[in-house]
């Protein structure tokens, strides 16, 4: 089979389409023809090596020690000793391991059938950016009806996410985004967007229950100055210059200051699980969300999308058709 393959760090360049052996599902594990590939921030992290704390994280020191791809969508081929759960052809939809191939293995736990009444695109763009936007507002970020929520990057990839299922849980959802993805925001449900290239949200103006930061590098007292008494500060993601640690120093130092001071302030590492995967997968087949998806990329163009979600540029969702 055919299946990209990095055997260092670095540019697209080191990305490369091989022939390789079409691998065996183990215990718990599917064998998955894949159809359909999501590109998510991951994927670019596992291109260049940093932060560099992902090596010494067990991800690989020269290189990265699996192949390149986690989200997945397409037809179980093969199941592994003692699955049960799911049978040969049935539509899948999750997580796996190297799903920039032509085939890939998965775990069980993290696959779900795919609806029948959500497109494949639809469904292979919830799985990273959905989990993660629906545990911090659910479970690190507790919303409750009525909360205002504060979404920072609220156009990016989580961001998007964070916006449609904070109004699900009847939040009043103030998104902050560039002016030019204003619109966007605005049609994703937001009560109030706001370009922070023209507006300092937090000048101590307005306050919110709930602060969720998808993508920001502020400090953790600029934040806080928007939060109520008793609100609650959820650290999600930092794309920053920061070669060694990224954004996790935020997320360590909010973990180290949250028990010193009135607010919540928690860091969030998303779980990769199958039941909050169905969850997205209904909300999407029900109409309650909406991926928003920019372009579909040629299996052999897996770099270049890379490079795309890399670069910033993208509104929506990348996918890759195998």
């Amino acid at each position: 089979m055919k299946a990209f393959v990095q055997q260092r760090y670095g540019t697209p360049e080191q990305i490369e389409l091989q022939d390789v052996a079409t691998p065996t599902p183990g215990p718990g594990e599917l064998l998955v023809d894949v159809q359909m590939a999501g590109v998510h921030i991951g994927d670019v992290h596992m291109m260049t090596g940093k932060p560099y704390l992902m090596r010494a994280m067990g991800f690989g020191v020269r290189g990265p020690k699996k192949r390149p791809g986690s989200e997945v969508a397409g037809r179980v081929m093969a199941l592994g000793p003692g699955v049960t759960e799911f049978a040969v052809g049935d539509e899948v939809v999750g997580i796996g391991v190297g799903a920039f191939s032509e085939v890939c293995v998965a775990p069980i736990q993290k696959l779900i059938p795919r609806p029948t009444s959500l497109s494949i695109e639809n469904a292979v763009a919830l799985p990273i950016s959905g989990l993660t936007a629906l545990q911090a507002l659910r479970d690190a970020g507790r919303v409750k009806s009525g909360d205002r929520v504060l979404v920072i990057g609220a156009a990016g990839a989580v961001g998007r996410y964070t916006v449609q299922l904070a109004k699900h849980f009847d939040a009043h959802v103030t998104g902050l985004c560039s002016g030019n993805k204003m619109k966007l925001v605005s049609e994703l449900g937001a009560d109030e967007v706001l370009d922070y290239t023209a507006i300092d949200a937090f000048d101590g103006t307005r306050s919110f229950d709930l602060i969720v930061d998808t993508a920001g590098n502020r400090p953790l007292k600029v934040l806080r100055r928007a939060l109520t008494q008793a609100g609650t500060l959820v650290i999600v993601g930092s794309e920053t210059e920061e070669s060694v640690f990224g954004g996790i120093d935020r997320v360590l130092r909010a973990a180290l200051l949250s028990p010193l001071v009135h607010h919540r302030l928690v860091g969030l590492i998303s779980k990769e699980c199958a039941s909050d995967v169905q969850i997205l997968c209904d909300l999407a087949a029900s109409g309650v969300i909406t991926p928003v998806i920019d372009r579909t990329y040629k299996f052999d163009q897996v770099p270049d999308a890379i490079e795309y979600v890399k670069s910033g540029r993208s509104l929506g969702k990348v996918l890759v058709a195998v």
